[in-house]
């Protein structure tokens, strides 16, 4: 194993159900589940942190009329939701696994504490990260970065729907966008790629922590970049 611990970053839009319209679809339940398996078969840590764009997204807030800070909170809510289908996914695959939230909700998540992640982690739990920071006006890319450090995770994977990696530009509206194998974070800034916020690239442009940006279409890859194999984008601290 290349990475000792990493967290998996899933958007919402990852879960969607494209054909029926479904914020959530079973077999990419199952396909991420499995995915997540192959990571604990071959002896990795694994947490996860998940957004909520398949339930609420803030141009939607916008259109309607909602606060802001409001808007935050119900896409924070949208993150409980889709965690506690990964778990619910992750208990078919016999995977142990917690859901931590940032906000009270302790029907359906436990508090997130550190030393308590950390110690799941340590038990050989999957754990879910949902709640977001707790906060409005921080996205699931800051809370994604916060919680690598928070856990002491080597990498961060980030699964993305039908996207390789970095490009130089959309590829879906640019046909001459190409794709960047390795890229510091410091560069991610200065070019403005938006891969992930500026506050998420921020707080680990400083750290030993890499990002991996790739297809999660191909369940694989994740065990794949686990060993070591240079699939999709590599992000990293500067020299």
């Amino acid at each position: 194993m290349k990475y000792k611990r990493v967290l998996v970053k899933l958007s919402g839009e990852a879960l969607k159900d494209s054909e029926s319209n479904q914020i959530l679809s079973a077999d990419k339940l199952t396909k991420i589940a499995k995915a997540i398996k192959a990571l604990k078969t071959a002896g990795a840590d694994v947490c996860i942190v998940v957004g909520a764009g398949n339930i609420w997204r803030g141009k939607l807030a916008d259109s309607i009329g909602i606060e802001p800070a409001i808007a935050d909170y119900m896409g924070m809510l949208g993150t409980v939701v889709n965690g506690m289908a990964i778990s619910s996914a992750l208990d078919k695959e016999d995977i142990s696994n917690r859901v931590m939230s940032s906000l009270d909700i302790r029907q359906c998540a436990e508090p997130y504490i550190l030393k308590k992640g950390l110690s799941h982690l340590e038990k050989g739990k999957v754990v879910i990260f949902v709640g977001g920071t707790g906060n409005p006006f921080f996205t699931t890319d800051t809370t994604a970065a916060l919680r690598a450090k928070e856990m002491k995770c080597d990498a961060i994977f980030m699964a993305k729907n039908g996207v390789e990696g970095v490009f130089t530009s959309d590829p879906r509206t640019d046909k001459s966008a190409k794709l960047i194998k390795e890229i510091t974070y410091e560069d991610l800034l200065k070019k403005n790629l938006k891969v992930m916020d500026s506050t998420a690239v921020s707080l680990l442009r400083e750290s030993d922590i890499i990002i991996r940006v790739f297809d999660m279409g191909n369940e694989d890859n994740f065990a794949k970049i686990l060993r070591g194999e240079d699939i999709g984008t590599l992000i990293k601290k500067g020299e």
